[in-house]
């Protein structure tokens, strides 16, 4: 059985939404699932201005936690075509793991979220992709087996690279079952893929 990380940044609960289907995603595949948020770095009167949404998971007890997984999906709002100063941060902080090699061979991902459609999904997934390569993950992203981010019916998440949604820029947009299927997808697949590999 594997077991899986799903952490995430969210502020407005459309990241937080994705987390819960990735987790069931890999929870329907037989396996370990944690979801974690990364913590809050704005000040205390930019949250309450800007109206964020408390985090409704724990928080992560800090890089370290991360080489007790298999596989780590990595959710994070889109900030100017990249991943939030929050998620960076964290990141930022990992510099031990990197040098003690923890995660090599570990399976990683990531989700997303934009205003708009065009709003720099796959910029943000790479940038959250990026970071798990120089960590050596072996990355599984939203392969095309996931047929419902095809079609220009209704709007759609998801690329190849990770399982995305789109808030709209007022946030009125909520994950579509779409999306959060496209999640659930990524879970599933995430968690296959590390059991295969950790076995």
């Amino acid at each position: 059985m594997a077991r899986i990380l799903v952490l995430y940044y969210s502020s407005y609960g459309h990241i937080a939404q994705m987390a819960d289907a990735v987790a069931e995603g890999v929870i329907g595949a037989g396996h370990e699932c944690d979801i974690r948020h990364v913590p809050e770095t704005a000040p205390a009167e930019v949250v309450a201005a800007a109206g964020f949404q408390p985090m409704k998971h724990d928080c992560i007890e800090g890089p370290d936690a991360l080489a007790d997984y298999d596989g780590i999906v990595v959710g994070t709002p889109t900030r100017y075509g990249r991943m939030t100063s929050q998620m960076a941060s964290f990141w930022d902080q990992t510099g031990g793991l990197w040098m003690r090699g923890a995660l090599i061979g570990k399976v990683g991902a990531a989700f997303t979220s934009t205003a708009a459609q065009h709003g720099g999904q796959e910029t943000t997934l790479f940038s959250v992709i990026t970071n798990l390569l120089h960590m050596g993950c072996t990355i599984v992203g939203l392969d095309y087996g996931f047929t419902e981010q095809n079609g220009v019916d209704v709007v759609r998440g998801g690329a190849p690279y990770g399982a995305t949604t789109i808030a709209n820029n007022d946030g009125s947009r909520q994950p579509s079952e779409v999306d959060l299927n496209g999640a659930r997808y990524l879970g599933r697949r995430v968690a296959e893929t590390a059991a295969k590999l950790s076995g």
